[in-house]
């Protein structure tokens, strides 16, 4: 690999931002699709504020898309100019590509569930099950059984979260033992060296006194 794909390689910074936002707009999806298939009409708040911040991520996430597709449009022609090889560029491309069309497989989601309900109007009719929009979900009962494996599937998701926290919390704690046992083999250290103190203030005390009994007689001496 050229020098163009070390750290400072602005396009690496931008794909960081861009994966960045790419994971929090796929949450945000998740979200409003579990919300829209419980969503009692189409009126709904809870419905409202979710399609609204998913359609602001998806906005931004198009914006530093454009821009990394302006990017590798500018090196295609001559990517030894810049300093990248030929299977940097095609990767490059294929990322803007993949990202392009998840980009817009989420917003034609969005759309198609906007256009079905503007013809429902406005009367707060119930909404369609996603069924109506994705062939590859099935209705009726079929369609219960499916929203209950999702369900099921989110709750796995929460509880692999809920693991990661408890590892987290695991290390941290275990960090606080060592901390605490090394306070406690600190604190040892001192009382050893307070005895060891007092022991030395002990004998110069009395080699005090014996040079004082040995003056004194001396001066009895003397006398």
């Amino acid at each position: 690999m050229m020098a163009s794909m070390g750290q400072d390689d602005p396009f690496l910074e931008a794909q960081a931002d861009l994966l960045a936002t790419l994971n929090a707009t796929r949450s945000l999806f998740s979200s409003y699709l579990r919300i829209r298939s419980l969503a009692a009409s189409a009126s709904s708040p809870e419905l409202a504020q979710a399609r609204n911040e998913l359609e602001a991520n998806l906005h931004d996430l198009s914006s530093d898309l454009q821009d990394l597709i302006d990017s590798v449009k500018a090196v295609e022609g001559d990517p030894f100019r810049y300093g990248i090889d030929i299977d940097e560029v095609g990767r490059r491309r294929k990322l803007v590509e993949e990202v392009g069309g998840e980009v817009e497989d989420m917003r034609e989601e969005v759309n198609n569930i906007a256009n079905s309900q503007k013809r429902t109007g406005a009367n707060g009719s119930a909404l369609p099950p996603p069924s109506a929009f994705d062939p590859d979900i099935p209705d009726g009962d079929d369609y219960e059984a499916f929203e209950q494996q999702r369900q099921i599937e989110i709750m796995q998701e929460q509880d692999e979260a809920l693991d990661g926290v408890f590892k987290t919390v695991g290390n941290l704690r275990q960090q606080a033992d060592d901390m605490g046992r090394e306070l406690e083999e600190q604190q040892e250290m001192l009382e050893e060296v307070d005895t060891l103190a007092e022991r030395v203030g002990g004998k110069l005390q009395t080699g005090i006194k014996k040079v004082g009994w040995v003056i004194k007689k001396n001066e009895g001496w003397r006398s």
